[in-house]
Order: C-alpha cells, then sequence, then structure tokens
C-alpha cells in the first residue's frame, strides 16, 4: 500500500458525542507533569510530549499569542446535558431550529466537549474554563469578537462575561477588543466608542505597556482610514483613552499601505490550506518595511456547512505550517479561531478532535516565544482523519454541498499519524484494517496512509515494548450520513 512520508523542522455523525479529558469545570487544568524517575530524572507523566516552560517565561515574552473568541459558541448554551442540548437539538441535527439548516445537514459538525450541568452562573463558569485552558496551553489571551454593543445582545452580553472571566482567573491572560465590522456594518462610530469605553477600565482588557488600548477591528477595510481617526479622535478627547489600532484586514495586500499611518500593527484574518499558505512572509516583511508590528494568522482548518465550501487542510499540514510562519518573524499571532464551529476552525478542546491541535500549538507556540523547540520528554501520536472520503455522497437529502474553495489545495484523503518521540520506534498504523509498519525518527515527524472505510489504531513501539497506542473512535465510512470535511483527531497522550 502506498504511504507518504513528510519530514517535518521543527458515517457521518455519530449518535454519541465524546466527552474529552479534562473537560470538567475548574481553574489549571493539567496540561504537563513529573514524577522523580528511579534514576533521578523527571519522567514525564502528562498528556504532552514536552514540558512546558513556566508560565512566567512565556507570559513575559514580547511575543503574544491570542485565539479569536466567537460569542456565538460559548460551552453551553443552556446548561442542559450534552446529549439533549441546545447544540445537539438544533445545530448538530439536519431537522433542528425548525429544519433551517436542513439543506446543508445541519449548522455544525463539532461541538464543545461535552460537560454536566452546572447551575447558577454556568456562563461566567464555563469561560473561566475556557479561560483556564488557553492560559494552561501557553497563550496570551483571546481576541473577542465584537458582534455587536447592543444592550439587549446576548453577544455583546457574553464579551463582558468573558472579560470578567479573564480577570478571575489568570491576571495576566488579556482579551483583545476586536469590533467584527460585518456584524457591526450600520453601528456608527459614537455609538462604537462608547461601547470600547466601557470595558476598556478593566484591567483584564488588553493595553500596552504605556497604557494604550489595543484594538483590532476584523475586516477593517470595511471603514476608510478616515473613519477610524474619527473614531480614535472620539475615544481620546470624549473618554480620555488613546487606541493602539491593530487593523485585521480580509484583504492586506491592498489595504496595509493606507491604514499604516494610523496603526500601531498590522494584520489579517489569513487562509486555512497550505496552498493559500505557501507565501505568508510576504505580509511580514511588508509590514515591518511599513514599520508596524505585524500579527499572523495561525490556522487549523475550515469548513462550512451553511456557506458550502471548505479548505483542504492536509490533517495538521496547515496548522504546522501557519505556526512554521509566524516563527519566521511575526510579532503577535492571532488564531482565528478559538470556538468558530460554524467554520470549523476551532482550535479550542471539541468533541471531534479533543486537546490535539491545542496540544500541537503548544509545542510551536514555545518555540515561537522562547526561541527553541521545548524537548520531547516522552512518546505521543497523533492520529487524524476525516470520517469519509472527500467526494462521499451523504445519505441524507443534501441540497446545498461543500465545494472546495477556489485556490484551496485539492481535496486528499489521508490519514496522517504525527508522533513526537524521544528516541527512534517502530510506528504501526492500521488504516481501516490494513497494518503498515515503519521506523519513525525521534522527534517530530508525520507519515501519511491512504484512507480506508473502517477504524484507525497506531502503536508506537521500541525494544519490543509498546509504548504509546491510540484507537480512534470515529469509524470511516464511504456513506457518510451528512457530508463532514473536517480532520478528526485523537492522541495517545490523554
Amino acid at each position: 500500500m502506498r504511504n507518504r512520508t513528510v519530514a517535518l523542522a521543527a458515517a457521518g455523525l455519530a449518535a454519541t458525542w465524546f466527552a474529552v479529558s479534562g473537560t470538567t469545570h475548574g481553574h489549571g487544568e493539567a496540561r504537563s507533569a513529573s514524577l522523580a524517575a528511579a534514576d533521578g530524572t523527571a519522567a514525564n507523566t502528562g498528556p504532552l510530549p514536552f514540558e512546558l516552560p513556566a508560565q512566567s517565561v512565556l507570559k513575559g515574552s514580547a511575543k503574544k499569542v491570542f485565539a479569536h473568541y466567537f460569542t456565538p459558541y460559548p460551552v453551553s448554551l443552556d446548561d442542559k446535558a450534552a446529549s439533549a442540548d441546545y447544540y445537539t437539538r438544533n445545530y448538530l441535527s439536519a431537522t433542528g431550529e425548525g429544519g433551517i439548516h436542513a439543506a446543508y445537514g445541519g449548522l455544525l459538525r463539532d461541538r464543545p466537549p461535552a460537560r454536566d450541568p452546572i447551575g447558577t452562573g454556568y456562563q461566567l463558569k464555563d469561560m473561566e474554563t475556557e479561560v483556564s485552558r488557553a492560559t494552561a496551553a501557553g497563550l496570551d489571551g483571546f481576541t473577542a469578537d465584537l458582534l455587536s454593543v447592543s444592550s439587549s445582545s446576548a453577544n455583546w452580553a457574553r464579551v463582558k462575561t468573558l472579560i470578567q472571566a479573564a480577570a478571575a482567573t489568570d491576571p495576566n491572560f488579556k482579551i483583545m477588543l476586536m469590533p467584527d465590522m460585518n456584524g457591526l456594518a450600520s453601528t456608527d462610530s459614537d455609538t462604537l466608542a462608547a461601547a470600547v469605553a466601557s470595558v476598556a477600565s478593566s484591567p483584564a482588557v488588553y493595553h500596552l505597556a504605556d497604557g494604550r488600548l489595543v484594538v483590532s477591528p476584523f475586516k477593517a477595510e470595511a471603514r476608510t482610514p478616515a473613519w477610524w481617526t474619527t473614531w480614535m479622535n472620539t475615544m481620546k478627547t470624549t473618554y480620555g483613552i488613546t487606541v493602539a489600532l491593530v487593523p485585521c484586514f480580509v484583504n492586506a495586500g491592498s489595504n496595509m499601505d493606507a491604514f499604516a499611518p494610523i496603526s500601531y500593527g498590522l494584520s489579517n484574518w489569513g487562509n486555512r490550506n497550505p496552498a493559500a499558505n505557501a507565501s505568508l512572509s510576504t505580509n511580514i516583511t511588508k509590514a515591518h518595511n511599513l514599520g508596524k508590528p505585524w500579527m499572523q494568522p495561525v490556522s487549523v482548518q475550515d469548513e462550512r456547512p451553511n456557506q458550502g465550501v471548505y479548505d483542504e487542510a492536509n490533517n495538521t499540514e496547515n496548522l504546522r505550517l501557519t505556526w512554521t510562519a509566524a516563527i519566521g518573524g511575526a510579532d503577535w499571532v492571532q488564531i482565528p479561531t478559538w470556538n468558530d464551529y460554524s467554520e470549523g476552525a476551532q482550535l479550542s478542546p471539541s468533541a471531534r478532535h479533543g486537546y490535539t491541535y491545542l496540544d500541537i500549538s503548544s509545542y510551536y507556540l514555545t518555540r515561537y516565544k522562547t526561541g527553541a523547540y521545548p524537548a520531547i520528554t516522552k512518546d505521543v501520536a497523533y492520529l487524524t482523519h476525516r470520517i469519509q472520503p472527500a467526494a462521499a455522497t451523504p445519505t441524507t437529502a443534501e441540497t446545498k454541498l461543500m465545494a472546495l474553495r477556489g485556490g484551496s489545495s485539492p481535496a486528499r484523503d489521508d490519514v496522517e499519524v504525527l508522533t513526537m518521540l524521544t528516541a527512534s520506534a517502530t510506528v504501526t498504523a492500521t488504516i481501516g484494517g490494513v497494518a503498515h509498519t515503519y521506523t519513525a525518527p525521534a522527534g517530530v515527524h508525520a507519515e501519511l496512509f491512504p484512507l480506508k472505510a473502517g477504524v484507525n489504531t497506531v502503536s508506537v513501539s521500541r525494544a519490543g515494548a509498546v509504548t504509546p497506542q491510540v484507537t480512534s473512535p470515529f469509524t470511516v465510512t464511504s456513506t457518510p450520513t451528512v457530508q463532514d470535511e473536517q480532520y478528526y483527531a485523537v492522541d495517545s497522550g490523554r
């Protein structure tokens, strides 16, 4: 059978939604742990294949990493058990919300991890859990999407709750305000200024060391530089707040020159496939030539059933590629997104990929912040695959199927085994009942195998002893119930 080696420098929706480890509410979820081994050395007993540097080291770096928080999809919308909550009833079901998502088989293909009902104050407790997960992974904060600033808006209320959660959970975790100029298309300058000013004094809201408030509007080019200049003048003269503007463009190339004179830094939303992310140094170089810091987008994948489009992420290749670009010269990083399940772009632990993408990101984040990759002290294998061939036809009568985004990497049907090993070892990947054995080197290594119907398993052995092994609970089928182009993921460390 065909297999391809990648050298690295550095069935539809199942009835049961699998919980992932570490999903219970609480601060400071464990990310790694060590015990004294018999020889006196430290033995890594945590879920990660490496030890993260101390929080003081990660948070003390001038290079900052934020993940984009999308308020419509908190951990829970109604505090019910996952088997019958709003996600299951209305977003994951083709008949949910009165059938308005029937044409594309349901609004979402993934959801936040299952948890038991919490009771009073669950919204704040859930957001404290999300902050705990993000900060433990080494992130500096969230860029909070301001879809609305109306006092009657649930999304605006969630932004304020998120700010409260960050302040209560980690004083070093910051919320960067990101006015969404799609959602705020009809909002005038004075209204936006009043809303931003109303939360700007929170210690959890991100300011530069000199006190300037960082504001990073999504699709900033929806308003002219003159409009933003007026808005910043209002912030200064009416509220006494000096803004450091970091516009996040949809099209950076044609807007950086015009916005540079009024901006502290520059950024863009970015792409979600390796082909479109082949030349990421161009924007970094241009921003630096304009004398501006650059906030680089790092992304996992993207599938949008309701828009009928998806990107080919090539398993974890897009994530690793965009991290490598950031390491190459970005001043800050934004990961779109933490939790936008409608775009399938979530980094946050979820029912369909557990902690896999967050854990891999912690490895590259450490290199980005410290200048060195962390030493691998435990063998871990990450397994990613779709649950259907890319071109499979769903059995549900969907009338709006997702098509590959123009300019994307071509669709492929592969299972990826990404290993992080302390030393060379024998890896056996059983893909749909077909066993493939190969020798993986120490460090980070990816191997690809053809996707087949059935169950996927990977095990690692050294000197005849099996160390990590993991079996994906997500069965691959050629006749999926609904179309699902995302990559599912499991890992042996959790």
